[in-house]
């Protein structure tokens, strides 16, 4: 199975997976895109998986539906452009001859979800939207911080191997917020030297692992000693009444908010 970053506007990644016939993609908020990724490797497209509402995530569904031979899926409790199989946690995709398992993942939007996938002799696959970023997670527009914890400890607890497919290039930006977290962290220092070069290959950052989210993302990390004292540093008491891993996290989204 061949997994693509398809690039589109100034950061977004549409993930294509095909097996040299047929194709799915992910999150398809611009057309153009992978209607040429589409030419170019001569692949019909077999379905659609789409993790939230936003546009940039959408926008490409009515543009695609000419060429689309297969079904649209999307979460159940968002207004998806045009026709959509609706999913909630526990249901199962397949397409491509895999099975999709469809997670529940509120916090950036109330109703996202995500799809995980364990292909067989390959590492398992997570297309998460914009709950998790490489080294952080998504705004909080319409969930809350006890959402997105509840979100990203799902993640969390998925095979270190797993790959992470991030729906934006936001690494760089990430990594310099994590740095300002937890500056001491050997594994964010390497990793950051690791994704400097990749960029100025032109390469892209993603997809991440697990394993790596677990040693490098603060919003993965709201119950590490480090990561809950540069919370409590930052924050006034008021701003963070406990020391609950919701709390860190809504402290830590709020400081990375602000941060430059």
């Amino acid at each position: 199975m061949n997994l693509n970053a398809v690039a589109a506007f100034a950061d977004n990644y549409i993930w294509m997976l095909h097996d040299g016939s047929d194709a799915v993609v992910v999150d398809p908020g611009d057309a153009a895109p992978v209607i040429e990724a589409l030419s170019a490797r001569r692949l019909r497209l077999a379905g659609i998986l789409v993790t939230h509402h936003h546009g940039d995530h959408v926008g490409g569904l009515e543009g695609l539906r000419p060429l689309l031979q297969g079904p649209v899926y999307g979460p159940a409790h968002e207004t998806i452009p045009g026709p959509c199989i609706p999913c909630i946690a526990g249901d199962t995709v397949e397409l491509l001859g895999l099975k999709f398992r469809v997670l529940d993942v509120p916090g950036h939007t109330a109703g996202h979800i995500a799809y995980y996938a364990e292909p067989a002799g390959e590492a398992p696959l997570l297309f998460c939207g914009d709950t998790l970023f490489s080294a952080g997670c998504g705004r909080l527009f319409e969930g809350t911080a006890e959402q997105m914890h509840d979100s990203l400890q799902q993640f969390a607890a998925l095979p270190g191997d797993t790959r992470v497919c991030c729906a934006h290039e936001y690494t760089m930006s990430n990594l310099r917020f994590a740095r300002a977290v937890e500056p001491g962290n050997a594994a964010l220092r390497d990793h950051e030297v690791h994704c400097i070069a990749l960029r100025e290959r032109g390469e892209p950052t993603l997809p991440s692992t697990i394993a790596l989210e677990r040693d490098i993302n603060p919003f993965l990390r709201c119950s590490e000693p480090t990561v809950l004292a540069a919370a409590r540093a930052h924050a006034t008491p008021a701003a963070m009444p406990d020391e609950h891993p919701a709390t860190v996290l809504a402290t830590l989204r709020q400081w990375k908010n602000e941060f430059r």
